[in-house]
């Protein structure tokens, strides 16, 4: 097997990643500001819908990490709490020259984990008691050396920010529905909102539209990047076998969890490493996550490379 310095000059950037990311965010900016031409010509106060997308993605950027944990009801832990944990995180962090994430876990008993934040600075890498009662310890390490991707890759801050336009857009449904019933859009643009229900039918269905294509823009997205933390966790570790076997271990439980404890946590199933469905729910998903035969036929075809080297 490649030596630690070996298999880290291997990873190097990962340009596909980078473009889709690139992508991504610029599809989105540009249905984004078609929304707002949309919302120009219907007349909705403007005023009041940039407070509200400004204080909106303000908590979503700053406060990501927090609102991420208490979903989940996690807790920061100290190295003195698990000992064994954050040994393993430091060591990966290294490895993958990152600043040491802050570490929490959730009592939840549905095996997971996931990590989240705006920067590799202000980072936190979260498990869950589900998780380390059931993975031996090359396996943990195996899931936090993927979660350690997803924070050296980056595309922790963009999925932050490609989420928050969604849930700008569902928001402004159920906003300008309401608002529309009970007294129009409050804009200046009278001409545009006499006889109503034009404008509000309009602004309504560019809604809708904008959150069906934030939707498919963020699982594409979402469903690489898991591919590509999945490369870097092999990399980090040079044991793409630990990971496969975690990721085995991880499905087969599913099948086993009460639909109830499922049901909680699938809010958080686009930071998952795997999401929180059974088998045969996942083809009913537009899932965030590619399928488990295609994550471990990658894998396996990167052991044999590294096994090469």
């Amino acid at each position: 097997m490649a030596s630690t310095v070996g298999r880290m000059a291997r990873w190097g950037r990962d340009t596909e990643l980078s473009v889709r990311m690139f992508i991504v965010m610029f599809l989105l900016a540009a249905v984004y500001l078609g929304f707002i031409a949309v919302l120009w010509y219907a007349g909705v106060d403007f005023i009041t819908m940039t407070v509200i997308a400004a204080a909106l993605l303000g908590v979503q950027y700053f406060a990501s990490d927090k609102i991420a944990l208490m979903t989940m009801g996690a807790r920061e832990v100290s190295p003195q709490e698990a000992p064994e944990l954050h040994a393993m995180v430091d060591r990966l962090a290294q490895i993958a020259d990152l600043p040491k994430p802050r570490v929490a876990i959730s009592p939840s008993r549905v095996p997971n984990a996931f990590a989240t934040g705006r920067n590799p600075k202000n980072s936190v890498v979260a498990v869950t008691q589900g998780l380390l009662e059931r993975l031996d310890p090359p396996e943990i390490e195996a899931v936090l050396a993927h979660e350690l991707s997803h924070i050296r890759n980056r595309d922790v801050m963009v999925m932050t920010l490609a989420t928050f336009f969604a849930v700008v857009a569902q928001l402004l449904m159920r906003w300008l529905f309401w608002g529309g019933m009970y007294g129009g859009f409050g804009g200046r643009r009278g001409d545009r909102r006499d006889g109503g229900g034009g404008a509000i039918a309009l602004v309504y269905l560019a809604s809708i539209l904008v959150w069906v294509i934030s939707y498919f823009l963020i699982r594409a997205l979402s469903r690489y990047r898991e591919y590509a933390a999945d490369r870097g966790a092999a990399i980090i570790t040079g044991a793409p076998s630990q990971l496969m076997s975690a990721l085995i271990k991880i499905s087969g439980v599913m099948d086993r969890i009460p639909e109830r404890d499922l049901r909680e946590v699938q809010g958080m199933n686009a930071l998952f490493i795997i999401p929180a469905a059974k088998g045969r729910d996942l083809a009913e998903l537009f899932s965030t996550h590619p399928s488990l035969e295609n994550r471990l036929e990658r894998l396996r075809r990167l052991s044999r490379e590294m096994e090469g080297l």
